[in-house]
């Protein structure tokens, strides 16, 4: 369902300047350590959502990682930010950004591990270059993320995640952790994102897999 504009949002979110960056500049890149102030390891959540995912994530990993959720609507990175400061996480920062221009604000190297949950599977044949797991999209998480860093992938459209594998495998990545039922795969700690509640709950099986760049 797609959200109805709320024109007042853009204003209530300067009430999170602590939290939400609007409009991140290539001043960023290289320097996100001085907006934590500290130097911990890097994730970044590509569409984070309402922020199920990162505020849990984040809360089990608090003084351990940093994490930044980009998400391209600012209706959504509001929902988002209530979270973060609903649970009072330091340790969170949340982009209204296009992740086709991750390279603009992210130095080389300078990340340690990318998470792509239920993003949008563009099931057009067409429209394949938009999905965030085509090796065009690969290419630029190359730049960002340091050798060895990884990519955590989870979705519930089949013909998605084969999809991913094959460009994964395409773009020489190592693939670890394969499942196409995650929920009864006996993986350990994983955080449910809204969507994926939602499937779960219609026994919809979750696609899920780990890349190492």
């Amino acid at each position: 369902m797609r959200l109805r504009k709320k024109p007042w949002v853009v204003e209530a979110l300067t009430g999170f300047s602590d939290i939400v960056v609007q409009n991140p500049g290539e001043e960023l890149a290289g320097n996100w350590h001085n907006l934590f102030e500290n130097s911990l390891p890097l994730h970044v959540e590509l569409g984070t959502g309402k922020g199920r995912f990162i505020t849990g994530i984040a809360k089990q990993h608090q003084g351990l990682v940093n994490f930044i959720g980009i998400e391209a609507k600012e209706e959504i990175v509001y929902c988002a930010a209530q979270k973060v400061r609903e649970q009072e996480l330091t340790n969170v920062q949340l982009l209204v950004f296009d992740v086709n221009e991750i390279l603009k604000i992210f130095a080389p190297g300078e990340l340690e591990q990318l998470y792509i949950n239920f993003c949008d599977p563009w099931p057009k044949n067409r429209h394949a270059k938009r999905r965030l797991t085509h090796i065009d999209f690969l290419n630029k998480y190359r730049t960002v993320i340091k050798p060895g860093g990884q990519l955590w992938f989870k979705t519930d459209n089949r013909p998605l995640f084969e999809f991913s594998l094959e460009q994964f495998s395409e773009f020489g990545l190592e693939i670890n952790a394969v499942t196409y039922d995650l929920l009864n795969s006996g993986f350990a700690g994983n955080i449910m994102t809204e969507y994926e509640t939602k499937f779960s709950a219609l026994g919809q099986p979750i696609c899920r897999c780990e890349v190492i760049f």
